[in-house]
Formats: C-alpha cells, sequence, structure tokens
C-alpha cells in the first residue's frame, strides 16, 4: 500500500465515514491537520479536514499551505511507513510507533504549527487522529477479504 497519495488517505476517510460508532468514544474533532511525508523525489504533503465524528476532505496541498493548518505532522516516508507497518502488523499502533509518542519524542515526526490554539488540537484530538491512522489495518483486511 502506497501511503504517500491521496488515494490512501481518502480511504481511510471513508473507513472513518463508515464507522462513526468507533470515533464516539473520543468526542467530536474540529481539526486540520497536514501530514508531510518528506520524500528526496519531492515532499507529499495532505490536509485533512475534520468535522464531528467524520473526516470530511482530503487536499494534497503545496508548502505554501501548510502554515494554513491548525498543526503538521512532519518526518521523513521512512518514518511513516515504519508508523503504517506497525499497524498493519499489530492492528493498530503499538508503544513508540503511536502518532502521540512520535511526535513527543519529535525525532521521527515533528508536530508543529504557527498559532497555540490550532497546535493544542493535536493534543485535543491526537487519539482521534490515531484511530484515523490506525484505520490502516482495517484497509488491509478487507483488501485481502475481496
Amino acid at each position: 500500500m502506497q501511503i504517500d497519495t491521496t488515494g490512501f488517505f481518502e480511504a481511510l476517510a471513508a473507513e472513518m465515514n463508515a464507522h462513526p460508532d468507533r470515533y464516539r468514544l473520543y468526542g467530536e474533532a474540529d481539526m486540520d491537520p497536514v501530514l508531510v511525508m518528506r520524500r528526496p523525489d519531492g515532499d507529499f504533503r495532505v490536509r485533512l479536514h475534520f468535522a464531528e465524528l467524520r473526516c470530511e476532505d482530503i487536499t494534497e496541498v503545496d508548502e505554501s499551505e501548510t502554515p494554513l493548518s491548525d498543526f503538521q505532522l512532519d518526518g521523513d516516508l521512512e518514518a511513516w511507513e515504519g508508523m503504517f507497518g506497525d499497524i498493519r502488523a499489530n492492528g493498530s499502533a503499538t508503544g513508540l510507533w503511536t502518532i502521540n509518542s512520535l511526535a513527543l519524542m519529535g525525532d521521527k515526526i515533528v508536530v508543529a504549527g504557527n498559532d497555540p490554539m490550532g497546535t493544542d488540537k493535536f493534543s485535543r484530538f491526537n487519539q482521534t487522529l490515531q484511530e484515523f491512522l490506525d484505520g490502516a489495518a482495517r484497509l488491509d483486511r478487507a483488501a485481502t477479504a475481496s
């Protein structure tokens, strides 16, 4: 599965939107993060728009649009692949591969933002974001079941 595509994140959004009850426990989320995957051939940036219990929009953005997000999660493609590999292997991110751990350690993926209120949304909604990213394991199961 190629993770540095809008199609991948659209599939994650479809998975989330098909199962709102899975997210109800975490409460409604209102955030617009940009995930940055650094690649030698040019970076991939995708903005996710979360509203209530849904991911409403997935948009590939360029560097000039990145600061308009609530916060950015920025890391090398290899780090993102490591996280999604852990998700696929275990059904969800574990240990140091959770987005919260990765951002807190700050050595593989860094959380950043221009507005403290926007950056705070990472802390408030990171469990919703993690569940969204953990959807990659469910995508794998759906693909192998068909």
